[in-house]
């Protein structure tokens, strides 16, 4: 094989072609099918075809790199349209997206216009706190934020290869080239798929198990000119790619199993056809990739793919719609179309073929200008926000204007009876009303199997010790049991984890099996406490019983004399009321539900026929939920913030009804 031999280089229209099918397929795919089509991967072998084609040109002629002259001249290509977009969208979010959604947006703004929004969408991923974030207007960034870091890196491998070029294969700087891409196809598609298979939630935006497809690419455009294929092979290549594009997201699931091995679909379906290129004859791929319509819209294909998927987001927003007909998906395509027409033809290709832009500073204060804008408005919001929230955890409750779950009860006036004064906390303020677990670092993640402890209320001479078990619906009680600590001298240690329940049930994830283990350890031989505080079922499952291997652990803790103080589980809503609040209001029908729906009665603690003997139940049901209905917002404060999650606001409230329920029970325990 002569690695000294160049493919000709030459404006290819058939790329162009394949980048408007692949735009299209993303597209219809978010639109119609709710799905990933596997375009995106089709992008990263392109970007890795013309970037290494690229960068092995200007070396070839100008003997030099010219890794800042390289990316600078990437900013002026990419920064006008994706900057112009981050602006208006961000603009529109603030005008009409709910506020509750403000404070992950504007976070994925700034991850975007840093070109980290993969990562930030990766962390929301595994963060058990992030897991009710919808999909925002910026979403779809992650790939300009692979992109980008693949821009960064490539440069960096070129001058590897020379060196090892000149020093250690003593051959062609393509040799070596080809050599160390070879090199970093086989580390990331191997770490590909080790990290699909154990954690593809992050997989899915990490930016080295996506280096292998824009390295496949790069490796195309290596070996391109020594490749030769016949009429025949081409046109079966060609068309063979193109229906591997198509069919990709409609038999692979690619948002749960990309990337990994089944991302080679798309990649070589690609591939196939940058093989192909013009040589399939009349009845050729490159026929239909070539023709005007494809060609012309490929030119506006990165416009297209910037602008679709916020109108897409608006659309569900602004019409709260959760799906979408085929006329309005048509009319956002063309809205989306027209967007980046303008957007490419006033914006970008001026900028990008302004002969006045002809040195390096000309184009960083350029490319600057647009990211500044973005950050000025960033930074305007962020700001917005932050005041917003300042006032929730100070407010007032359990007060005269805020009685929360004093309203409710036997005799009392009931949800929606206290509306003379606005609720607290806000819905932007609702998400970040937790308890200290969550600030103390002392509530464990997903994942992790050590026992983590904290100490909360009277830590010298207390007259009850209480330990805090189970998951975050355990934990969501602290703020309640603070309250009364003081004045009962109680000494409340926190152990606690997410989605892990107190249980000795052996089909639970390895990591919360552990930690049972490890936590039963503890409470009944070495911090033993006066009681245990813990959930009694899971409300999330209306018909379940109390399960197995809660009562099974409850026994443990009785054969070494700990008793449990176990509460029923608060109603699990469908919908996120904290979003129904702040769309609809306090009071709206839409935001109530039905109490039968949420709360099956008789409970699962009533049909027990052996209760455990240790085991003191408390329901506190009738605070969450009036005769007929489960709502929101009780006695002016909110009472969830998420679908299933209490305010510690509200748990504050509850502190004075808990403590009725709970101190018997220590009392009976102290005698």
């Amino acid at each position: 094989m002569d690695l000294y031999k160049r493919s000709e280089r030459k404006f290819r229209t058939e790329i162009e072609g394949l980048r408007a099918v692949a735009a299209i397929l993303v597209a219809v795919y978010h639109i119609w099918l709710g799905n990933v089509s596997g375009g995106v991967d089709v992008f990263f072998v392109v970007s890795g075809f013309l970037i290494t084609t690229s960068l092995l040109s200007r070396w070839e002629k100008y003997g030099k790199i010219d890794a800042a002259g390289f990316l600078l001249n990437l900013c002026k290509r990419l920064f006008p349209a994706a900057f112009t977009v981050l602006f208006l969208v961000s603009a529109a979010c603030f005008l009409w997206l709910p506020e509750l959604r403000w404070d992950q947006t504007v976070k994925e703004v700034m991850a975007s216009a840093f070109y980290l929004e993969n990562w930030q969408l990766a962390r929301n991923s595994v963060d058990y706190l992030a897991q009710n974030n919808e999909a925002s207007p910026f979403q779809h960034f992650w790939a300009m934020s692979v992109q980008g870091q693949f821009y960064m890196i490539w440069p960096i491998l070129l001058s590897l290869s020379l060196i090892l070029a000149k020093r250690v294969f003593k051959k062609t700087v393509r040799f070596s080239f080809l050599a160390v891409l070879l090199g970093v196809f086989v580390m990331s598609f191997a770490y590909s798929v080790y990290l699909t298979a154990i954690n593809q939630p992050w997989a899915y935006f990490d930016t080295f198990t996506r280096v292998w497809e824009f390295t496949l690419g790069g490796i195309v455009a290596l070996l391109i000119a020594n490749i030769k294929l016949n009429r025949t092979s081409s046109l079966l290549f060609g068309w063979l790619g193109l229906a591997g594009l198509v069919s990709c997201g409609i038999i692979l699931q690619v948002s749960t199993v990309f990337p990994g091995y089944a991302a080679l679909w798309p990649t070589l379906s690609a591939v196939c056809i940058l093989l192909a290129g013009n040589q399939g004859g009349s009845a050729g791929v490159h026929r239909l990739l070539s023709s005007k319509p494809l060609v012309g819209f490929g030119s506006i294909s990165y416009g297209f793919y910037l602008w679709h998927w916020p109108l897409l987001i608006f659309y569900y927003i602004l019409f709260d719609k959760e799906s979408i007909n085929f006329l309005h998906g048509l009319v956002i395509i063309v809205a989306a179309s027209v967007l980046s027409y303008i957007t490419t033809s006033m914006i970008e290709k001026p900028i990008r073929n302004s002969l006045r832009l002809n040195t390096n500073w000309k184009i960083s204060l350029v490319a600057a200008s647009f990211m500044v804008a973005v950050l000025a408005i960033s930074a305007v919001w962020y700001g917005t926000i932050k005041y917003l929230q300042s006032g929730v955890l100070t407010a007032s409750a359990a007060s005269d204007e805020y009685p929360g779950a004093a309203v409710m009860g036997a005799g009392a006036e009931g949800i929606g009876s206290i509306t003379t004064v606005s609720y607290i906390p806000r819905p932007i303020q609702a998400r970040k009303d937790l308890p200290k677990v969550y600030e103390d670092n002392c509530h464990q993640a997903e994942g992790k199997a050590e026992v983590l402890s904290c100490t909360y209320g009277v830590k010298d001479n207390p007259r009850f010790t209480i330990a805090l078990v189970g998951g975050s619906h355990s934990a969501q009680w602290l703020p309640a049991l603070e309250e009364i600590a003081d004045e009962e001298k109680l000494k409340i240690v926190n152990y606690s984890k997410s989605s892990c329940r107190f249980t000795a049930d052996d089909t639970e994830k390895e990591d919360c099996r552990q930690w049972n283990e490890s936590l039963i350890e503890m409470l009944t031989k070495q911090d033993i406490p006066d009681l245990v505080f813990t959930t009694a079922n899971v409300g999330k499952h209306l018909k379940d019983d109390i399960p197995a291997g809660f009562i099974k652990q409850w026994g443990v803790l009785k054969d070494a004399k700990v008793s449990v103080f176990a509460v029923r589980d608060n109603p699990w809503f469908e919908f996120d009321p904290p979003t129904c609040v702040d769309e609809n209001g306090p009071n709206a029908s839409e935001c109530m539900v039905k109490r039968e729906l949420l709360l099956p009665e008789p409970s699962a603690w009533s049909r027990l026929e052996n209760p455990p003997a240790n085991v003191h139940y408390a329901d506190f049901s009738d605070y969450f939920c009036d005769e007929e209905h489960c709502g929101p917002v009780i006695g002016n404060v909110l009472v969830y913030r998420d679908k299933h999650h209490i305010t510690g606001t509200y748990m504050k409230t509850l502190a004075p009804i808990l403590r009725e329920h709970l101190m018997p029970v220590l009392e009976q325990i102290e005698s």
